[in-house]
């Protein structure tokens, strides 16, 4: 295992009151730094359920920036021991993402989320979850808004407004291409937000989404349908 995990901070099979609390503990935990090396390989993050909502699917497929192709892919299973309450679902995901995570043969530079990172009510969406209990840089990159609100957009690639909630900037509303709808970028675990845009806009080619997470979409919604 590349990536190795640090002692397990909690156990997942928690009601939602203790779950709540946990994230607001962790939550003092995240570090917001500059990122400490050039970034080439990117793991994008998904995870889905089965249809009986029995199982978590998680998928990593790790995004090679300088060839631009992705050289590991890998999806792993988990049974589901946490019910679905808004804000928090790294309950219901992070355990089937981090089997996946740890089947990774090279480690990555950072890893990015299909989800909310520090642009959550309680600043500790599941990429602040996945990057703390890893250890790696981490950014959460998601294709809609959990908290806040934002000013108007200009609709070429790049354009990007700050994401408020409450007074406070959680993250970043980024258009990725020309006359697309936006994503909504923010920091998870060991990086700053300037990096983290920088992160998803290197990623983001023909598509709105980021390469990654698009990929490890594709690769949940497959086994999903095997399932």
């Amino acid at each position: 295992m590349i990536v190795r995990l640090p002692r397990l901070l909690h156990r997942w099979n928690v009601g939602p009151a203790r779950a709540i609390a946990i994230q607001r503990d962790l939550a003092s935990r995240v570090i917001i730094s500059k990122l400490p090396s050039p970034v080439r390989l990117v793991a994008g993050l998904d995870a889905t359920f089965t249809r009986d909502e029995k199982w978590c699917i998680a998928s990593v497929v790790l995004w090679d920036l300088q060839d631009q192709a992705a050289v590991e892919q890998h999806v792993q299973r988990r049974r589901l021991a946490f019910p679905y309450v808004p804000g928090l679902l790294s309950f219901r995901e992070a355990p089937a993402l981090l089997a996946a995570i740890g089947k990774l043969r090279v480690r990555p530079d950072v890893l990015m989320c299909d989800g909310q990172g520090f642009a959550h009510p309680r600043r500790f969406g599941i990429a602040c979850h996945v990057g703390l209990l890893t250890g790696l840089p981490s950014l959460g990159c998601a294709k809609s808004i959990l908290v806040g609100e934002h000013g108007v957009l200009r609709t070429a690639r790049g354009s990007k407004s700050p994401l408020m909630d409450r007074g406070e900037r959680v993250g970043t509303v980024l258009r990725t291409r020309d006359g697309v709808n936006p994503v909504y970028v923010s920091i998870g675990h060991r990086i700053d937000l300037p990096g983290a845009e920088e992160v998803v806009l290197r990623c983001s080619g023909r598509f709105r989404l980021p390469d990654p997470t698009r990929l490890a979409h594709q690769l949940c919604s497959k086994a999903r349908s095997t399932t």
